[in-house]
């Protein structure tokens, strides 16, 4: 597997790649290294980890900025793929799985697909739409043009492309796929990780603590989450507020919170490991999830939402195309997209309101518990072992048609 990602709190590769080497797989994962002093090789749950390149803060700057870290990274996964393809038995790898953000990381699986490897590419996110939604860009600019054609020419080079929502997948197949070679495979609830588990604190001790998990992008709205929560302050000035996570909005939150005289109630911490973020999220009284309800926000997958409900916690949620295809009013509390004070009000209702509460947190759970992982798990199995069975069986068949 290659991932441009901190492999420790990317939860969809760890989950894909625990799987196979729960099962007997060797498992191999290409990632960055995030924090100094951690090892370039790591053996974690059975899989060998390799962190092949440092991204010990996050990209920031204009889009060609960010775009040498990811040509670097690319070129670096395909040089250390080979190497590790030829101190294999066979010479070569069955399959490789590699996950975007970008696109053209799959071209890094290139040597390994020469050599008869299968190759599936993972859109986490649709690079075209995330780009414009950053980098403020128009739909029809050149550039987005351009991520689009890379897009349709990393799905070529793929033998199956996953993405990760329904609505995503129909864009995919329309313009860069056959419907055929695409499938579903959302994010879905690592049960083993994400569990109901006893409250350290009971409700209201120390005043409701409200908590946001997640990427600090303008597609998550956390300026109206801010200006929400101020608004929140003036009916519960005990409640407090704790963003966990980095991304290129962070400092103009941190000041954000200071103009609304937010300091000491407001609290931003940097990004956890996927195990320790389990844990704190499952002492929240609400968690949030406010992102537009425009461009890329709009029809991105928040994994958060079905972490929060197998945790038995409430959700306040904005009204976007995604998250009213996935969930209802039985298992959130949503508001309109962009609304501070609609947004506050959702916040006192749910903090306010026992019934509601509970409601929430039984259609959570159901809901998290029909897409658990568990379920799931066999499906991507075996999607991997068709891939590999077909790369098997070619040379038989090629043999066979030249008699």
């Amino acid at each position: 597997m290659v991932a441009h990602s901190d492999y420790e709190r990317d939860n969809r590769v760890m989950r894909v790649a625990r799987a196979l080497a729960e099962r007997g797989d060797r498992v191999q994962v290409f990632a960055l290294r995030t924090q100094p002093g951690l090892p370039a090789r790591q053996m974690i749950d059975g899989v060998l980890l390799h962190r092949i390149q440092d991204r010990l803060q996050k990209d920031e700057g204009g889009a060609l900025a960010a775009l040498a870290p990811l040509l670097r990274f690319t070129l670096a996964a395909a040089r250390q793929l080979g190497r590790a393809q030829a101190q294999l038995p066979g010479g070569v790898f069955d399959l490789v799985h590699v996950h975007n953000v970008p696109d053209f990381l799959v071209f890094a699986a290139w040597p390994a697909k020469l050599r008869g490897a299968q190759v599936i590419l993972d859109l986490h996110d649709l690079v075209p739409e995330f780009y414009a939604s950053r980098f403020g860009a128009r739909a029809a600019s050149p550039l987005v043009a351009a991520l689009r054609l890379c897009e349709r020419a990393s799905a070529a080079l793929a033998d199956h492309v996953i993405v990760s929502n329904h609505l995503w997948c129909r864009k995919v197949a329309a313009r860069s796929a056959a419907p055929e070679k695409c499938s579903v495979m959302i994010n879905h609830v690592d049960e083993r990780v994400f569990r109901l588990r006893p409250r350290q604190r009971a409700f209201g001790e120390g005043g409701p603590l409200i908590v946001f998990p997640g990427g600090m992008q303008a597609h998550q709205g956390l300026e109206v989450a801010l200006q929400a929560f101020a608004r929140l302050q003036r009916e519960r000035p005990d409640a407090r507020l704790h963003l966990y996570g980095d991304g290129p909005q962070r400092p103009a939150l941190q000041a954000l919170a200071r103009e609304l005289g937010l300091d000491g109630s407001v609290r931003f911490f940097p990004p956890r490991p996927l195990s320790d973020i389990a844990d704190i999220m499952a002492q929240a009284d609400l968690g949030i999830v406010p992102k537009l309800a425009s461009g890329f926000g709009n029809e991105a997958y928040s994994t958060k939402i079905m972490e929060f409900m197998a945790l038995g916690v409430p959700l306040v949620v904005s009204r976007t195309r995604i998250d009213c295809h996935y969930f209802d009013d039985s298992m959130v509390r949503f508001f309109d997209s962009g609304d501070a004070q609609a947004m506050a009000r959702a916040m006192q209702e749910v903090l306010q309101d026992e019934a509601l509460r509970t409601r929430l947190v039984e259609g959570g759970l159901a809901c998290a518990s029909g897409q658990r992982w568990g379920r799931h798990r066999p499906r991507y199995l075996a999607l991997v072992d068709g891939l590999v069975s077909s790369r098997r069986e070619a040379p038989r068949r090629w043999a066979e048609a030249g008699r």
